[in-house]
């Protein structure tokens, strides 16, 4: 019989992994929340001209995209990110601005699978559409900067810069193709390819070959007007104000098309591999109006899940959640009384398990063992004649009777004493 395995770039998750997913999904829900961003579910799959708008020059779009042509011949794509479809909704559902979004669940990139990339892979995410004021891209990164603070990241450093208007990006982009020009025999065969997209891209280049025609390559301040000075000014007074520390650096220019104005990147420092940028976003005044939309700035930032877990495991921090239940049913007379009483604690909330099929006595006690239960409740034949139930201690072995009518309170009462309530 043939055997099937997840496909490449792909897992399961599973528990106690998948508790803790959920764990930092629930944190950054609660933290957004304080910001006033309310939850949204866009569509895993868009029409392809979406995730067009990312960038011709882009990988996303080029070469990592799972498109295709659906059964009524409409081309689509399973979504490589998910700023796009929020602007797209904004489009299609014109909210009251400012509208303030927040996003969690997986994505999906055809790249090579390495260590914290996978070609499915879960971020979590803020938007913020119509707001063009720098103080909100200050907030915007607070949130995040936040966020990691909630999680117990310490080891985490945030680089800014700005890419001023997208006149004055393509001012500065166009400088940089004829200085790269002149040098495309010094550049790495690989910036060579991406000069001829895009020459801002070649400044995401960590090679080696690339570092000395890269120190000396034009910056962005050169060709920054009065507004952009102003704009970015006040991003970095308002990042002071709120102490949170941040280096600006003139190269950051972020893997998507659509960014103006502020980017930013958070790099977990705990990190040894080859990639250890965990988070980033920044400003995109122009990619509701090219969806389709009225011009309408926004800003926001997306954060991987798998990255960000990786720097919790280096900084050992926000470790798996417990998933032990807090009393197990042992039940030697057939198993309806553990069933019965099951459901009767878990609707005064106190979580509990029992055992199928009957098993023995001993099997039982070895499966509320395994269950991490804190109590354990034994029916047998006496109990159930004398309308009692034995309470016994899982870490201390100390057990007493109580009377069946008063088990629940008897319960709740011995959890909050031990704290497990």
């Amino acid at each position: 019989m043939t055997s099937f395995s997840t496909s490449p770039g792909t897992r399961d998750i599973l528990s106690p992994d998948a508790a803790r997913w959920r764990a930092f999904q629930q944190i950054f829900a609660d933290v957004v929340a304080g910001y006033g961003y309310r939850y949204m579910i866009p569509p895993m799959f868009e029409d392809l001209g979406v995730f067009q708008r990312l960038g011709e020059a882009t990988e996303v779009v080029t070469k990592e995209m799972y498109d295709f042509e659906d059964k009524g011949g409409r081309h689509i794509a399973l979504r490589p990110e998910q700023t796009a479809s929020v602007c797209r909704a904004f489009v299609q559902h014109r909210p009251t601005t400012p509208w303030k979004v927040w996003y969690a669940g997986p994505n999906f990139r055809y790249e090579k699978p390495q260590q914290g990339r996978y070609r499915q892979f879960d971020q979590v995410g803020i938007e913020a559409l119509g707001v063009s004021d720098p103080i909100a891209d200050a907030e915007v990164i607070a949130v995040a900067a936040r966020f990691y603070e909630r999680l117990g990241l310490r080891k985490v450093a945030l680089a800014i810069n700005t890419l001023g208007s997208s006149t004055e990006r393509q001012a500065w982009t166009e400088a940089l193709r004829q200085y790269f020009d002149l040098r495309r025999d010094k550049l790495s065969p690989d910036s060579q390819v991406t000069l001829q997209k895009n020459a801002l891209r070649v400044l995401d280049s960590k090679r080696e070959q690339d570092a000395p025609v890269l120190a000396e390559a034009p910056r962005i301040e050169s060709f920054l007007g009065p507004e952009s000075q102003h704009h970015f000014a006040m991003v970095r007074s308002a990042l002071d104000r709120m102490s949170i520390a941040y280096t600006v650096e003139a190269r950051l220019v972020r893997g998507l098309d659509y960014y103006c104005h502020t980017t930013f990147e958070f790099v977990s420092t705990a990190l040894n591999a080859a990639h250890t940028a965990i988070g980033g976003g920044g400003r995109y005044d122009g990619l509701v109006e090219q969806l389709g939309g009225p011009p309408t700035p926004g800003v926001g930032f997306a954060l991987g899940l798998d990255r960000t877990l990786l720097a919790c495991d280096a900084e050992g921090c926000f470790s798996p959640p417990s998933e032990s239940v807090s009393v197990f049913v042992v039940d030697t007379t057939g198993g309806l009384e553990a069933l019965a009483l099951c459901d009767e604690l878990r609707l005064a909330s106190i979580a509990a398990e029992h055992a199928f099929e009957a098993r023995s006595m001993k099997a039982q006690m070895k499966a509320a063992d395994r269950s991490g239960a804190f109590l354990a409740l034994i029916i047998g034949t006496n109990e159930l004649e004398s309308g009692t139930i034995l309470m016994r201690s899982m870490t201390t072995g100390e057990q007493s009777s109580v009377a069946r009518a008063n088990v629940v309170a008897s319960i709740l009462a011995t959890l909050s004493q031990q704290g497990t309530a």
